[in-house]
């Protein structure tokens, strides 16, 4: 491991916290000029997600940052001209078409990687490309099916294939049609500036760990690894290369890096008040959310219903640059049901409800109606709060 200059610079808790909101777009003026497509060039991924409560994932990542921004803008900002492309980073991600050269070294490692999960069978991979390069671009369906069977896994060779050649880099996501995605030749959709794998590991990895400080403002080793899923080993090899800074956080207990972008100028302005989605980059990592926001986060979809205790899809409540408190959101009709609410105390009531009448307006809803609080005495003043804001 590379031996590293001692930190010159030390933070507080607060000055970590509010570089971390500033980096993800959460504290000070929003973007809106460069909307959608700027949220996503700032923070370098958004993750994908099948759930769908009061919209999916990579919809509620810019609406927490930019507002009410409507949904189909923001599928629009996603794939018209192929600014995006999709791709395992931190999970399966929407990334900037900028950074198709930094992934070349997870390609490499796809190509050749030994054991899948399913088998190929053959001529399949050919006929996928063949295929799309006659007619592309399509879904699976349209390349001979997806799934044998209805089984979520038990894909089809021709998906097998095609998942396999998107892995590989030969094909890209150019879409998604109800949630399933297109494809198209990776030299048809992909700029021929961009449409190379010239970068070493060593380059792919500098960029991308430097890329990861940037949108995280301040992070420790393993949260600059998470974010794009590199190994620690990875990161130690280049990060003394990254222009990333060590710096120390009081409280943290670890050895930390910096964007100096970040430490240059002070982060102020207002902070947002909104619903977050779990998969946010902002607390999709929990320890680092703990660690930042004293808050405990779990997804708890796919835990059996008896044992969740915030509820399925659960959305912490960020306000003040502080999280306050999270709400179990569904829909029924025109009304935003909360079916579970948990809040930090009294003080949080008015940003709980401010953030959802903001949500519910976002998706066409005029009336929210609260069913469980974990704290009774505060569903008066938190119905009272919502009754003033819809007026």
């Amino acid at each position: 491991m590379t031996t590293l200059p001692r930190p010159t610079t030390t933070l507080t808790a607060d000055d970590a916290r509010r570089i971390a909101l500033r980096a993800q777009g959460l504290l000070g003026a929003p973007d809106r000029r460069a909307g959608v497509r700027g949220v996503l060039r700032h923070l370098g991924a958004v993750q994908l997600d099948t759930i769908s409560v009061l919209a999916r994932s990579h919809e509620l990542v810019p609406y927490a940052r930019l507002g009410a921004v409507g949904r189909q803008t923001v599928e629009a900002a996603y794939w018209t001209d192929v600014h995006a492309f999709e791709y395992w980073s931190h999970a399966a991600c929407i990334l900037p078409i900028e950074e198709w050269p930094h992934f070349a070294f997870r390609r490499r490692a796809y190509r050749a990687r030994p054991h899948w999960h399913h088998e190929l069978p053959d001529g399949a991979y050919d006929q996928v490309i063949k295929q799309l390069r006659a007619e592309g671009p399509l879904t699976a369906t349209e390349l001979g099916g997806a799934k044998k069977t209805n089984d979520w896994w038990d894909w089809s060779g021709t998906k097998v294939a095609v998942e396999r050649a998107l892995m590989y880099g030969e094909v890209v996501c150019v879409e998604r049609r109800g949630w399933k995605r297109v494809y198209d030749l990776a030299e048809r959709a992909v700029p021929e500036a961009l449409l190379h794998d010239e970068l070493d590991d060593t380059e792919c990895l500098r960029r991308l760990v430097r890329l990861a400080g940037e949108s995280l403002g301040v992070g420790t080793r393993a949260d600059i690894a998470d974010y794009h899923r590199l190994k620690g080993e990875q990161v130690d090899a280049v990060i003394a290369d990254s222009g990333l800074v060590p710096v120390e956080v009081e409280g943290w207990g670890k050895p930390a890096w910096a964007d100096p972008a970040a430490l240059a100028t002070p982060p102020r302005g207002r902070h947002r008040t909104t619903l977050l989605s779990p998969f946010d980059s902002l607390i999709w990592e929990r320890a680092r959310t703990e660690r930042i926001f004293g808050f405990t986060h779990r997804l708890e979809a796919y835990v059996p219903k008896p044992k969740r205790i915030h509820g399925y899809f659960a959305m912490p409540v960020l306000a003040g640059g502080r999280l306050v408190g999270r709400v179990d959101p569904a829909r029924e009709g025109r009304t935003l049901v909360a079916k579970q609410v948990t809040l930090d105390g009294p003080k949080a009531v008015p940003a709980v409800a401010r953030a959802l009448v903001e949500a519910a307006t976002w998706v066409n809803c005029t009336n929210v109606r609260v069913e469980r609080m974990d704290a009774p005495e505060l569903r008066e003043p938190l119905t009272r709060e919502l009754a003033g804001l819809l007026g």
